[in-house]
C-alpha cells in the first residue's frame, strides 16, 4: 500500500499537478531560463535539490519544533523561507566553485531560487497533505523532477524556435508564452491519471 501511494505522489507531482504547468508556480525561472538547455538543466538539477533538502528539513522543523511550541500560524512561513535561502546559498557556492559557467549561466535566476514560490509551495503542500517525512521527501523530489522536466521541455522548443521563421509581432517572450500556454494545455490531458 505504501509504494503505491508513493508512486502516486511521483506521478501526480511530475505530472497531473505539474508545479509549472498545472499550478504556475515558478513560472519565473520558467521563462527566464528556458533560453539553452543547459542553463534549464542546471536550473532543474539546483531546484530539485532545494526542494527535496527543502521538504526534508522543513518537515521536521514542522513536527518537532513548530507543532509542539504551537507556533506554526506564527513562524512556519518565516522559517520555511529563512531554511530555504539557507539552502539556496549552499547551492550558490558549490556551484560557484564547482561549475562557474553553469553559475553564470544562471546569473541572477539562481538567487531567485530563494524566493521561488513552487520550492515554498512543495514545502508547505507537504504540512497540508499530511505527509510523513518519506512521502515529503519522494513529494519534494518528485516536484523538482517535474520542474525540470517542464524547463527542459521548454529549453528544447525554444532552441528549435531560433531558427524557425516566425512572424514579427510573435518573437522574443510572445513565443515563449505560446509555447508555455500550449504545454500547460497539453499537461492537462494527465488530469485524469490521478483522482485527489
Amino acid at each position: 500500500m505504501e509504494i503505491s501511494k508513493l508512486l502516486m505522489i511521483v506521478i501526480s507531482a511530475i505530472f497531473v499537478n505539474n508545479f509549472v504547468l498545472s499550478r504556475f508556480l515558478g513560472i519565473c525561472p520558467y521563462l527566464g531560463v528556458s533560453n539553452k538547455w543547459d542553463s534549464a538543466m542546471g536550473m532543474g538539477i539546483a531546484v530539485t535539490f532545494v526542494m527535496t533538502l527543502a521538504s526534508f528539513i522543513t518537515w521536521i522543523i514542522q513536527k518537532y519544533l513548530l507543532e509542539p511550541y504551537n507556533l506554526t500560524m506564527i513562524l512556519q512561513t518565516i522559517v520555511f523561507i529563512l531554511t530555504i535561502a539557507t539552502l539556496v546559498q549552499f547551492v550558490e557556492m558549490v556551484l560557484k566553485k564547482t561549475a562557474p559557467d553553469l553559475y553564470r549561466s544562471l546569473g541572477i535566476y539562481l538567487p531567485l531560487i530563494t524566493t521561488n514560490c513552487a520550492i515554498l509551495g512543495v514545502t508547505l503542500l507537504n504540512i497540508n497533505n499530511n505527509y510523513n517525512l518519506l512521502e515529503s521527501i519522494v513529494f519534494g523530489f518528485s516536484a523538482g523532477i517535474g520542474f525540470t522536466l517542464a524547463l527542459l521541455m521548454m529549453a528544447s522548443i525554444r532552441e528549435r524556435l531560433e531558427g524557425a521563421n516566425i512572424p514579427k509581432p510573435f518573437q522574443g517572450f510572445a513565443i515563449a508564452l505560446i509555447v508555455a500556454s500550449l504545454m500547460a494545455l497539453a499537461f492537462t490531458g494527465f488530469s485524469g491519471l490521478i483522482a485527489e
